[in-house]
């Protein structure tokens, strides 16, 4: 018995707090609604009424009121047993809901319409790149299709480096011909210099001994008289051919 009044004094004692904020919950909540009302403009009862019914769980509109309903009989059955108190708590609890609620409903389409702007940004940076990568890759096909017939160029210019290459050997071979038989002329020439030094020589050398053979018999008294003689005779001759 001493208990169950323990208990009964316990539960006055935690509604006398309570029953004395009560009175002050419509002014806060009617100084909600005046903000409310004054920042943002009213919705309409039914679509708010269908939101909130969408947001409970269930198929049909019979589930989603006996699931209301139990919600209500259970809150009302805790309040009158004493199981939950309002208190400051509460109140504080609430306003916090309220305005994290408020968040999430004003603030929730401004970060969704910043996070698409930001994704759509993104996405357009991502679709350029894209598309630079995909007309750089055609730039490279058109580059490398132009240059399909470097197979027939290299071949033909190896035909005129290897012709050219043949006709720089027959040049080099003409060139050390050339040489060859420029030397042989020169040293031919060096020969026919040398043999026509020898005879001129050899004629010197030989006029010389004539010379000196006939200066030698001039100076003989004998060889005189013969040559005279010989001469005498010689012009008798040609005067008697002339008569």
């Amino acid at each position: 018995m001493a208990s169950r009044l323990a208990k009964n004094a316990a539960g006055l004692a935690r509604l006398r707090p309570t029953l004395s904020m009560r009175p002050a919950l419509p002014t806060l909540s009617s100084t909600v609604t005046v903000r409310h009302s004054s920042s943002v403009p009213a919705e309409d009862p039914k679509a708010k009424a269908s939101s909130i019914l969408d947001a409970l769980p269930g198929n049909s509109l019979i589930s989603k009121s006996a699931i209301l309903s139990s919600a209500a009989g259970l809150s009302i059955y805790a309040l009158s047993n004493e199981y939950y108190v309002v208190n400051e708590e509460t109140v504080v609890a609430f306003c916090l809901i309220s305005v994290w609620g408020a968040l999430i409903k004003y603030g929730g389409p401004l970060y969704k319409s910043w996070a698409e702007g930001q994704n759509d940004k993104i996405l357009g940076i991502l679709n350029a790149a894209r598309a630079d990568h995909s007309q750089a890759v055609k730039t490279r096909i058109s580059d490398v299709q132009q240059m399909s017939g470097v197979v027939d160029v290299t071949k033909s210019l190896f035909a005129v480096s290897k012709q050219t290459a043949t006709l720089e050997a027959e040049a080099y071979e003409l060139e050390q011909k050339t040489a060859i038989a420029a030397e042989a002329k020169a040293v031919l020439d060096s020969w026919v210099r040398y043999e026509s030094q020898v005879k001129q020589r050899q004629q010197r050398e030989l006029a010389e001994s004539v010379i000196a053979k006939v200066k030698k018999e001039l100076e003989n008294p004998k060889s005189l008289q013969q040559i005279l003689q010989q001469a005498v005779a010689d012009v008798e001759k040609i005067a008697a051919a002339k008569q």
